[in-house]
């Protein structure tokens, strides 16, 4: 398996939950964790790049 893959497609599952936390009264937690997702999204395609 490609380094870098799991952060990526962890990444992108975490920024869906943020993104549906968003409409939800919660959303400074939604922003948080919003932000998190696409930090582990654009580790993981540095990862991947780096890797080729």
């Amino acid at each position: 398996m490609r380094e870098g893959l799991i952060p990526a497609v962890l990444g992108t599952v975490v920024t869906a939950s943020g993104a549906s936390l968003l409409k939800s009264k919660y959303k400074l937690i939604g922003t948080g964790v919003l932000g998190f997702g696409l930090a582990h999204i654009v580790l993981g395609a540095i990862d991947l790049v780096e890797h080729r």
